[in-house]
């Protein structure tokens, strides 16, 4: 079909003449509406998008720590997970606090219980050097 006559048509239908492949032999043209096309092309594009990246943040604590402290603490986890961000937490030792190494560990597991509806255990707490890390994950990634 002649250039002319398709920009015709898609005239009289009130759409436009997209050219679909310009490096074709001829080249290929389509008639429709560019604007919703657009529109479509982009919101495809937008649902195609990988999921925001999950960072890990962390969380800083002593074996030691006062009843208020943990508290504040544990609200600062609970806002990272609900921001869909994991939490690393770690429990700091100093000098003979290694040597507590069960209390630390149960500290940790009390901290993955009071955030147990937002955030599940991703790794078990672990020694690393002279300190013990927990890593939680938010419930809904």
């Amino acid at each position: 079909m002649h250039p002319r006559d398709a920009t015709r048509i898609a005239k009289e239908k009130k759409l436009d003449l997209v050219e679909v492949s310009p490096n074709a032999e001829p080249p290929v043209c389509k008639i429709l509406d560019y604007g919703k096309w657009r529109y479509e092309r982009d919101k495809q594009r937008k649902e195609s998008k990988p999921a925001k990246s999950v960072s890990l943040r962390e969380v800083k604590m002593r074996p030691k720590i006062g009843e208020h402290d943990f508290q504040v603490k544990r609200k600062q986890v609970e806002r990272l997970l609900k921001g869909g961000d994991k939490v690393k937490v770690l429990l700091r030792f100093r000098g003979r606090e290694v040597v507590h190494q069960d209390l630390a560990v149960e500290l940790l597991m009390r901290v993955s219980r009071e955030v147990e509806g937002l955030g599940v255990i991703e790794s078990k707490p672990a020694m690393q050097g002279r300190q013990m890390s927990l890593v939680l994950a938010p419930v809904n990634a």
